[in-house]
């Protein structure tokens, strides 16, 4: 048998990202991101254990609101994709309860199964050096130890979580390690004296434990928690056993939200208390070991986390995207499509994009989520999305928007359509700027080329589609009283949303 075969990786999704706006949104959260790397975080973390253990246990751990769109954001995964499990949380309550779901939904499948359990916003490029830190920690798992990776800190960083190690006799700390303590965030005096003392690792958030290990320590520690799963235990797995059918999502697969047996598990779940697993366990434990990862790591929580990632010019500049500088120093500056120029800055960080700019002193990037706080406040609508939405047949950018109006441009992939839908508060006129489109209103076919258009009025069912090779561009303009996105009525839709 393979040493893998019944190791499992749990990619915890569930997060937005919020130091990370104005590119992280509700919508649009950081592991969908390309920050570093040439894909996003999400799918760089799906690769970083694809052929070490098997693809069918790769699992992602996601809120329902998000599952869906994190299904999507796979896609071009290609096969491995379709072999990716999901397990959808009603709502996030943090990672203990999160982790918790997870390792109930293990046990009925593989009762000796180990965990690894991982972030999946965190940039790791040296895949290699991850995988055999890896192994020792599977090996450690497996005698029954709670395993933990840390960071040897390079700068006094207030950040981060610590982790304290009790201190080897021949000063060189390697192999596992026996855990003194976790810390919270610390003040930057705090931080450092743990770089000038030793002993000190920063907290990376990666685990790897047995799944029987975790759910005893979940049942001792956190009992509450352990005692409440085990009641909704009966209405998440249906009474022959399965494994854990009724979580999975994604196409056929998601569940029946009229389901009155998981309406009342989610009803239970959402009264789960928020707790994360370092609180809950790591720091309560007797059991946990830290290995020294020898693998670069960062886990991207502001904007200023890049320097550690990113290549920086002479002047400790990062730059990305249309932009002209003169004279600045250790800035990062990234624009999405205008040009941004700038001249002088000074440890500064400016992000572009259409709907919105940030401008912040690197020292106070870990601020930024008071900016979507503000936001969420007044109901404004760019911490939520942007102005290019991706959706699983293309997407579309809003290019303008006022009272009782809305233009988009729509981009639908070759042999792709939307779903046969209807809007009860606006009308839509199309015109096809490149391809050909084939439409569906009411009971017409018929196809509008480049340069034709069409209408479709309110109330009616409609639907659009490209059976060409190449992509399919319209301009859609809406008119109406109201030209939200929630104005939509599904009847058919191949990727279960209606």
């Amino acid at each position: 048998m393979n040493a893998t075969t019944n190791v499992f990786a749990i990619i915890l999704a569930g997060g937005s990202g919020t130091r990370f706006w104005p590119l992280s949104r509700e919508t649009c959260p950081k592991q969908m991101l390309q920050i570093v790397g040439e894909d996003t975080l999400l799918r760089q973390t799906v690769k970083r254990v694809q052929d070490f253990i098997p693809q069918k246990n790769i699992w992602i751990v996601t809120t329902e609101d998000k599952a869906r769109d994190t299904w999507f954001h796979l896609d071009p995964l290609g096969p491995l994709a379709k072999e990716i499990q999901f397990v959808s949380e009603p709502v996030g309550r943090n990672t203990a309860p999160a982790i918790g779901l997870a390792a109930l939904c293990l046990q009925r499948l593989s009762p000796e199964s180990v965990m690894i359990v991982m972030p999946s916003d965190h940039a790791i490029p040296d895949r290699e050096r991850f995988l055999s830190d890896l192994k020792i920690a599977i090996q450690g798992a497996r005698e029954d130890y709670l395993i933990t990776f840390g960071i040897k800190p390079t700068r006094p960083e207030t950040g981060y979580g610590y982790i304290q190690v009790e201190k080897p006799s021949d000063s060189k700390y390697s192999g596992l390690l026996k855990v003194e303590r976790f810390l919270e965030k610390p003040d930057l005096q705090t931080a450092r004296t743990f770089l000038s003392e030793g002993g000190y690792f920063w907290n990376s958030g990666i685990f790897v434990w047995k799944t029987s290990k975790i759910l005893a320590e979940i049942e001792e520690y956190l009992p509450s928690l352990s005692h409440s799963l085990k009641k909704m235990e009966s209405f998440i797995f249906p009474s022959d056993k399965t494994a854990f059918a009724d979580l999975k999502t994604g196409g056929a697969h998601r569940p029946d939200k009229s389901d009155q047996r998981l309406a009342l598990c989610s009803a239970r779940y959402a009264e789960l208390e928020s707790i994360s697993i370092d609180y809950g366990i790591m720091e309560r434990s007797k059991d946990v070991r830290m290995i020294q990862s020898s693998f670069q790591w960062s886990d991207l929580g502001s904007w200023a986390a890049l320097d550690e990632i990113l290549e920086r010019d002479r002047a400790g500049n990062i730059f990305r995207g249309n932009t002209i500088d003169v004279d600045s120093q250790n800035s990062i500056i990234l624009s999405e499509k205008r040009l941004i120029a700038t001249i002088g800055l000074k440890d500064m960080v400016v992000v572009d994009t259409p709907d919105a700019t940030l401008i912040t002193s690197k020292d106070r990037t870990q601020e930024v989520r008071k900016i979507v706080e503000v936001l969420k406040e007044k109901n404004r609508e760019e911490h939520l999305i942007h102005r290019t939405v991706e959706r699983p047949w293309g997407s579309y950018t809003v290019l303008e928007k006022g009272n009782g109006y809305k233009i988009k441009r729509i981009s639908v992939k070759p042999k792709a359509r939307l779903s046969l839908q209807w809007h009860r508060r606006r009308s839509e006129h199309w015109v096809v700027v490149s391809g050909v489109a084939k439409v569906t209103r009411e009971n017409e076919v018929y196809w509008v080329h480049t340069n034709e258009s069409t209408f479709i009025p309110m109330n009616t069912k409609h639907r659009l589609e490209n059976q060409e090779d190449g992509p399919l561009q319209i301009i859609e303009v809406q008119n109406g009283d109201y030209v939200e996105e929630d104005d939509i009525e599904r009847f058919d839709d191949e990727y279960g949303r209606q």
